[in-house]
This record gives structure tokens, C-alpha cells and sequence, in this order.
């Protein structure tokens, strides 16, 4: 069998920057064991396959996404890699592509220039009480905690602050959330973030598309920007921009891809 395979830099106009994903499209789903283990192999924070599920050339498609050990219920940069995939190499007079997902229906569209334009569910947080794993493992003193259903939002004062942590992740692992987003106000965006998820096997990830679903409401509302654009940066080691904007119980993510490589998988 061989399975097509593309890997982009998303969140990136060049390569060697943004979030690495592989994309791999599918005539048919193949079993699950089998894409956990090809995602593995990958060994990249996401591995995305998928299908077509409609008919005709405006049909839509099953999208599922895997990290090297556990498949995951929403992904933003291997999301955005799939849209390029078709959007700019298999069906390039098409304008947006519709996928259906483990969390509803998610559509990309064209945006300005190169830019593709994710629109997402909200995810907003609530604010808690800090775990006291949470804030040993950060090595850092929040200003504020919040949690949506998925993830840790931590606020910290400023984007040195967030550049500088280095946090211990076996004690972040253990953390009733599948992620933790660190964020406060940019220097040159609006505001900045890292994210980090040792519970699924990614101990940093490197521009993190869906930790936005929950980082445009906040700062949407708390610069008092409503429904304008927010300039988003992801300050890991690689680094990433984002558009963001709060749509109510939606947002958008727009963001460009690079392609790096392209090739077959033999199995």
C-alpha cells in the first residue's frame, strides 16, 4: 500500500519555522492502530489523515488528527496544513474546504494573499484556583488561572516572562487538563503564548492553532478589541503567527503554510 504523505511548517511562510505536520490524504480510513502508528513513526506533535466525504468537487472531508501516542479532538496548525494540501495541490480552483471532525463541522477558507482562515469553535476559560502541580511545574507565579474544558490558561505579566520558562513536565503530566497555555501581553503582537502538552506525548508544542480557540476570547475581551483582529505570536524555539479574531461562540485563525517535503508511505 502507499499512502500519500506531505509535511508543511504551518503558521509559517518559510520552512524551519511554525508547527511541522504531516498530512496524509486517504481513500478510505484506515484502521486506527495503523494511523497511531504511522503518526509515531512521524514522531511530529500532529499527524493528520484525511477523507473524502462528499460528493461531487465541492464535497467535504473526515479529518482526524493524531500525536505520537493518542488521537486528539481538535488540531489548528495540522488542521491548516490539511487545507493547503487541497487548497493549493489537489483541488486548487476550490475557494474553502469543509471538514467534519470529532468536534463539528470546521471550514477554511481563502483569506488575503496566501493566508488560509480557520474557523473554529470558541473554547473560552473560566477562571480557578491554581493547582499546586501546575504552578511548581511552570516554575512561575500566575497572575491568574483560568481552565477551559480542555486546557490551563496561566497569565503571566509580561513576554519575557513567558520566553523564559522552563517547566518540569513530569509534573505538569500529571495535570487534569490536556494542555497548558501560558500567555500575556506582546511586545510586537498582541499578545504572546507557549503551550505544553506532556500528557499526549508533546512536551512543547511549537504553534499551537486550537489553544487560540480559547486565547481570542480572552484577550479579545480583555484589550476591548470585539470582534477586530488580533495579532497573535507563539514565542517557542521555532515560533509562529496567528491572526485571531472573537466571533462570539466562533473564531478565526488564519495563518499561512510552507511545504516541506512530499512522498509516499510504504506499507
Amino acid at each position: 500500500m502507499k499512502i500519500p504523505l506531505y509535511q508543511l511548517d504551518a503558521f509559517s511562510d518559510r520552512p524551519f519555522e511554525g508547527n511541522p505536520a504531516a498530512v496524509c490524504p486517504l481513500e478510505a480510513w484506515l484502521d486506527d492502530d495503523v494511523m497511531q502508528q504511522i503518526a509515531a513513526e512521524n514522531n511530529l506533535s500532529e499527524t493528520a489523515f484525511f477523507v473524502r466525504d462528499g460528493a461531487g468537487e465541492e464535497g467535504g472531508f473526515g479529518l482526524r488528527w493524531f500525536t505520537p501516542v493518542s488521537e486528539v479532538d481538535l488540531c489548528g496548525h495540522a488542521t491548516l496544513a490539511s487545507a493547503w494540501v487541497i487548497l493549493r495541490r489537489l483541488a486548487p480552483d476550490r475557494e474553502s474546504v469543509r471538514f467534519e471532525t470529532r468536534s463539528g463541522e470546521l471550514i477554511v477558507e481563502r483569506g488575503e494573499g496566501d493566508l488560509l482562515v480557520m474557523d473554529f469553535p470558541a473554547r473560552p476559560a473560566m477562571s480557578r484556583e491554581a493547582p499546586r502541580a501546575l504552578v511548581e511545574g511552570l516554575g512561575a507565579e500566575p497572575a491568574d488561572v483560568l481552565a477551559s474544558d480542555r486546557d490551563y490558561l496561566v497569565l503571566l505579566d509580561a513576554e519575557d516572562d513567558v520566553r523564559k520558562l522552563k517547566p518540569d513536565f513530569t509534573r505538569l503530566r500529571g495535570l487534569d487538563r490536556l494542555g497548558i497555555i501560558v500567555s500575556a501581553p506582546g511586545v510586537s503582537a498582541d499578545f504572546v503564548s507557549r503551550f505544553f502538552a506532556p500528557s499526549v506525548g508533546v512536551p512543547e508544542d511549537p504553534v499551537t492553532g486550537s489553544a487560540h480557540c480559547t486565547l481570542a476570547p480572552y484577550w479579545a475581551e480583555r484589550l476591548g478589541r470585539g470582534e477586530a483582529p488580533l495579532e497573535a505570536r507563539q514565542i517557542s524555539a521555532r515560533g509562529g503567527t496567528l491572526v485571531c479574531r472573537h466571533l462570539g461562540d466562533r473564531v478565526t485563525i488564519a495563518g499561512r503554510a510552507a511545504l516541506y517535503l512530499s512522498g509516499e508511505i510504504m506499507l
